[in-house]
Formats: C-alpha cells, sequence, structure tokens
C-alpha cells in the first residue's frame, strides 16, 4: 500500500461465483495472530486481488496503529498506513469464489466501519459472512487446536455449527457478525484455541486447524504447502522448552488429562465423515493439476 489510501483501489472486479466473505481481524482477536495468518495463507494459496481499501483516517488512531515507513521496489521512501484491505480469489475446484477482509480492529467508528466493510460485500452478492479468530485458552499444544464453529442461521445446520451462547465483552469480529446477521446475512464465527502458554506469533499448527474448518465451510481445498511441517516444528520446540521447566511440564500433563478426559475415547462418526470429505475435496484438487509428459512405461 503507498501514501495514496483511498476507498477503491478502482479495480474491476468480475461477477464472482456465490461468494463467501471470509475476515480476519487484527488485535483482541487475532491470538498469536492465527486468524490473519490464516487469511494471509489463502491470499498466497488462492491468489488474491485486491480491489479496495478503507480510509484509515475514519477508523484509526494513529498512535495505537503507527504507519510504517520503509523503501518501494524503486528505492523511493513509503509510508504505509495501518487500512482494511478486501480482496477476490477463485479457490482452484470451488464452486464459489471469496471475498477476503484483511482487517485491523477499528480504533474508533466501529458501527461506520462495520457498515462499509458490509456494503462492499453485498455489493459484490455475497451472503454468507465467514469470520475467523483466536483466543488464549487452557488446551495442550500436543492436542489438536480445537475450533469453536458457531452460528445463529438455522440455515446452515449442514455445517455442524451450534449457537454462540457467549456473554461478555467483544471485538470488531462480534459487531461485524451481529451486524450481518441483521441485515439478513447467513454469519459464521471460526475461534482457534491457542494454548495460553506459548501464546506469542506465530502459531502454524492453530493456523493449520482454522484452515480445516474453512475448506468445510467454503467447499475448497486448502493447499497447506510447508504448513504442516511448521506445525510439527512449533509442537517439538514446545515440547523441548516444557521438558526444561518441570513446573511447565506437569501443568501441560495436566491440561492432557483433563482435554483426554473431556472427550470420547473414539472419534465420532461425524468427525469422521468431515475428515473423509477433506480427504476427497485435496485428492480432486490434485487431479485438477496439469500434469507434465509421462514417461516410458
Amino acid at each position: 500500500m503507498s501514501e495514496q489510501v483511498g476507498r477503491s483501489r478502482g479495480t474491476e472486479v468480475p461477477e464472482l461465483r456465490d461468494p463467501v466473505v471470509l475476515a480476519a481481524f487484527e488485535g483482541w482477536n487475532d491470538a498469536a495472530e492465527a486468524a490473519s495468518g490464516a487469511l494471509d495463507h489463502l491470499a498466497r494459496v488462492w491468489g488474491e486481488t485486491t480491489f479496495a481499501e478503507l480510509d484509515p483516517e475514519d477508523y484509526h488512531d494513529f498512535q495505537v496503529n503507527r504507519p510504517v515507513t520503509g523503501f518501494d521496489e524503486d528505492g523511493r521512501r513509503r509510508i504505509t498506513w495501518p487500512t482494511t484491505r478486501l480482496a477476490w480469489a477463485r479457490p482452484p475446484g470451488g464452486g464459489r469464489d471469496v471475498v477476503l477482509v484483511h482487517g485491523i480492529e477499528p480504533s474508533m467508528r466501529w458501527r461506520a466501519y462495520t457498515r462499509e466493510v458490509l456494503d462492499h460485500a453485498e455489493a459484490l452478492g455475497a451472503r454468507t459472512v465467514v469470520i475467523l479468530g483466536a483466543l488464549l485458552a487452557d488446551v495442550p499444544h500436543t492436542r489438536p487446536i480445537p475450533i469453536t464453529s458457531t452460528s445463529d442461521d438455522p440455515g446452515l445446520e449442514h455445517l455442524a455449527l451450534e449457537p454462540s451462547r457467549y456473554e461478555g465483552p467483544t471485538g470488531i469480529v462480534g459487531v461485524v457478525g451481529d451486524t450481518a446477521s441483521s441485515r439478513g446475512l447467513q454469519a459464521v464465527s471460526l475461534w482457534a484455541a491457542v494454548p495460553h502458554y506459548v501464546g506469542q506469533s506465530p502459531s502454524p499448527k492453530a493456523v493449520m486447524a482454522l484452515l480445516g474448518r474453512v475448506e468445510e465451510v467454503v467447499g475448497a481445498a486448502v493447499p497447506l504447502e510447508d504448513l504442516a511441517e511448521e506445525a510439527e516444528a512449533w509442537e517439538r520446540g514446545v515440547d523441548e522448552l516444557a521438558g526444561e521447566d518441570e513446573e511447565i511440564a506437569e501443568y501441560v500433563q495436566q491440561l492432557e488429562q483433563a482435554k483426554d478426559t473431556a472427550e470420547l475415547p473414539e472419534a465420532s462418526g461425524e468427525a469422521i465423515a468431515r475428515e473423509f470429505e477433506r480427504y476427497l475435496r485435496r485428492r480432486g484438487d490434485d487431479d485438477q493439476r496439469p500434469r507434465g509428459p509421462r514417461g516410458p512405461s
């Protein structure tokens, strides 16, 4: 982004196929940058095209979210302002397109900010808004990262979503979700629970867990690239740290026991079905990739 940050980049957006909005907001609802990291990964593997940016003057306190100075490709100094960026992408093999909202929780005028984001989404024909979030929780790093999937829309029961029972302080993710629902849009929230004792960024295991749920909601395979190896390396690193501190090792063991006790000893049929559907999507995506010439048999 350059010094000239406006409300639109003037990029023409093609007619999108039943688009779904995927949004993540840096800040309070982005523990270990897992939500924004998941959206950045989608932008990279699906090939996004930015079409609009919100004017940061309207929504940000620059003493809280400071602009950054640096140099562009031509060696000229540029100032990059904190802003929310909107892009579109067409996942290979998927039946619908996506609108990616790379957001920063605003410092002010939350309702106007939310209206502007959703106005863009509705103008492109989006009827579903999926919001990614991450929070610090009492969960062990040695087990799968829990993903809480909620929606108050009864038309999304096939996605195994539950109504949210949360009451308390909320962030911009809650405001966007509530406003989307009041507009008649289908609002979905996907939350990753990041182990609080390793809540520093990045958390590739939490990113990968969120992407797995995005696959199910959008119905398109998400190439993981090196993410699985990064998640394994992250877990090994935390294992080493825990091994050097007896108190942390004991605490992790307590979390493991609590987690294992709360779950059934075997996977549910629903979980198995979701995993099989994910496997089929990945296989279909691989089959559609161009193949090189075959050698002699």
